[in-house]
């Protein structure tokens, strides 16, 4: 039998020159080795790797095995929640786990950073939650794939949570804090000044703060939602607007140039008194300005510095006078003119910032504007005022009326007008209310019309004219009275307000190569106006025939003022007069002016 085995074995297997990789195998210890061939080399090479490959397969197959059946259902390792680590566990583990470590911080305040604010909000106050079934859900299952499986290992994953939120509450929560701590506006870098005793001051820097405000609220509740767990807290985006001065161009500012400048006073040397400039009014002036760049301009406000200082300099200054025509013992003389000595506070401060750079010394020289008059004394003296070459005289006035033609009189008396100039009562006069010395009067010299302040002056202009008139002075435009006063030549009056209470206004020419000047002077009921000059001609005036008549009307009872004036009335008419210049040496006649005009007829009143 076992012949027949071995013959059936020796069938099988092929006829080799060597023996056989079975040979080798199978042989007998105690038998003599086979000889080394290549070929039976490489076999046993072959041989063996696949039993180690195999070998590790089976390894790898097992231990795969053993890891999927120990961690079916849990946790897939790697797995981080809000950074805390679950991987591995199974799901009842890793909740309890994430309860104790994330419960806590729904009651704790979350971080909100929100550009250069950082505060906080209760979550529970706030509509946040944690959904915990949904976020373990969110971690996955176990993975099928060896490699994920593998990798796990060496790899994690944070999946985040699953949160409940209600966003008009998160919103509402956001909406507050933006409104009490998040916004706030732009604060530029500048620098401010602490008052001390005696004027000092001490200056401090004022440090530059962007402004920030809150301007998407939905997507800042989307953001807190999203992340309102992280470690770190929440990062809200605001619209920013950056100062332009930083901080370091504030404190450079600072030390170099303010802190210097006020450091003590600046003396003013004025004519014959000096002036402390205090630290205080110093840093009044002062005013700041961003620049690009960062840096922090000054400026100086020399209006301010002049208002610290010009009370106490004002003594210093000179307001000068023209030289004016006086009259003493009935005849003009000349009262010197002054010359005006005014601060020129441009030239004064030109030097100042150089100044407050010292920290001694610090004196500045007031500078000086001389102004000559617009007539000095030596130019009144050769305007040839020596003689009266025109004079005229009204009288009947009284009362009220008379308080305001002395009021007016003072006013006119002793204006100077120069060769080619023209006398204005309007600019004269000034103002003509009760603050100035005028009372309430009747606007007619009669005493009729409605009562002004200021009312009967024009008494003192028909005066005014008729002196002029007969000096030879030109016309420079006049308006007669409504109706004709027969104090006065036909055709020869003015008024100088009208019945409104309006001023109005009569002006004088000079138009020859002498000055002239106005003397006026109210002696009880009477005015006098002189015109003062070097007489040039002699006056004839020529008054023509009335033409144009109009007859009164007749009025029953008050006017329109309420006041019942019995009247016999006049007529209307239109007058002419004609001024005729005689030459003083030979008398000839040398030229003639003829002005018309025209009155109203004067109503008969019956009361």
């Amino acid at each position: 039998m076992r012949e027949d085995d071995d013959l059936f074995i020796d069938d099988l297997l092929p006829e080799r020159e060597d023996d056989d990789l079975a040979t080798e195998i199978f042989a007998v210890v105690d038998g003599p080795p086979l000889p080394e061939t290549p070929q039976r080399r490489l076999r046993k090479g072959v041989a063996r790797t696949f039993m180690i490959v195999g070998s590790l397969l089976g390894l790898f197959v097992l231990l795969y095995a053993i890891d999927l059946i120990t961690s079916a259902g849990d946790v897939p390792r790697g797995v981080l929640v809000a950074g805390v680590d679950v991987g591995g566990l199974s799901h009842t583990e890793a909740e309890a786990t994430l309860r104790a470590q994330l419960q806590p911080r729904l009651t704790q305040p979350v971080t909100l950073h929100a550009g250069d604010v950082t505060t906080s909000m209760v979550p529970a106050d706030s509509g946040l939650g944690l959904d915990w079934p949904a976020t373990l859900a969110q971690a996955g299952h176990q993975p099928w794939s060896p490699i994920t499986r593998v990798l796990s290992f060496f790899t994690t994953r944070d999946v985040g949570v699953v949160t409940r939120t209600d966003q008009e509450q998160v919103a509402q929560a956001l909406n507050g804090l933006a409104a009490s701590k998040l916004n706030h506006p732009l604060v530029e870098g500048s620098i401010g000044f602490q008052p001390g005793a005696g004027g000092t001051v001490t200056p401090y820097p004022v440090e530059p703060r962007q402004g920030q405000e809150l301007t998407d609220v939905r997507v800042a509740a989307q953001t807190v939602a999203d992340t309102w767990l992280n470690p770190g807290g929440v990062t809200l985006r605001m619209a920013v607007t950056p100062p332009k001065a930083t901080s370091n161009g504030v404190h450079a500012l600072l030390a170099q140039v303010v802190s210097p400048a006020v450091a003590a006073p600046v003396v003013l040397h004025g004519q014959g008194k000096d002036v402390a400039l205090k630290p205080a009014a110093i840093a009044a002036s002062f005013q700041f300005a961003p620049r690009d760049g960062g840096t922090l301009e000054l400026r100086i406000d020399q209006g301010k510095l002049q208002q610290a200082v010009q009370k106490d300099l004002a003594s210093t200054e000179t307001d000068g006078r023209n030289a004016e025509i006086v009259f003493t013992s009935g005849s003009p003389s000349v009262e010197p003119s002054e010359d005006a000595r005014k601060i020129n506070w441009a030239n004064t401060f030109k030097t100042l910032t150089a100044v407050l750079a010292k920290p001694t010394e610090r004196d500045l020289p007031v500078a000086y504007d001389a102004t000559k008059p617009s007539l000095s004394t030596d130019a009144a003296n050769a305007l040839g005022i020596k003689d009266v070459i025109g004079e005229f005289t009204t009288s009947g006035f009284s009362g009220p009326a008379a308080t305001n033609i002395s009021v007016l009189a003072q006013r006119v008396s002793g204006a100077i007008v120069k060769p080619g100039d023209t006398f204005s009562l309007g600019a004269r006069s000034g103002s003509r209310t009760a603050a100035d010395g005028y009372v309430s009067a009747p606007v007619n010299e009669d005493g009729t019309g409605p009562s002004v302040v200021g009312g009967g002056v024009s008494q003192l202009a028909s005066t005014l004219y008729n002196a002029a008139y007969l000096a030879g002075l030109g016309d420079g435009g006049h308006l007669a009275h409504d109706t004709y006063l027969d104090r006065y030549p036909a055709g020869r009056d003015a008024k100088a307000i009208d019945n409104a209470g309006n001023p109005v206004e009569l002006k004088i020419a000079d138009n020859d190569d002498t000055g002239f000047a106005i003397q006026a002077s109210v002696s009880g009921d009477s005015v006098t106006v002189r015109i003062w000059g070097t007489k040039h001609y002699t006056i004839e005036g020529r008054t023509g025939g009335t033409s144009d008549e109009v007859p009164p009307t007749v009025q029953f009872g008050p006017g329109p003022d309420g006041a019942c004036h019995s009247s016999i009335g006049a007529p209307g008419f239109t007058v002419s007069d004609t001024r005729v210049f005689h030459d003083l040496a030979t008398g000839n006649e040398v030229r003639e002016e003829t002005r018309n005009t025209t009155y109203a007829p004067q109503p008969i009143v019956i009361c």
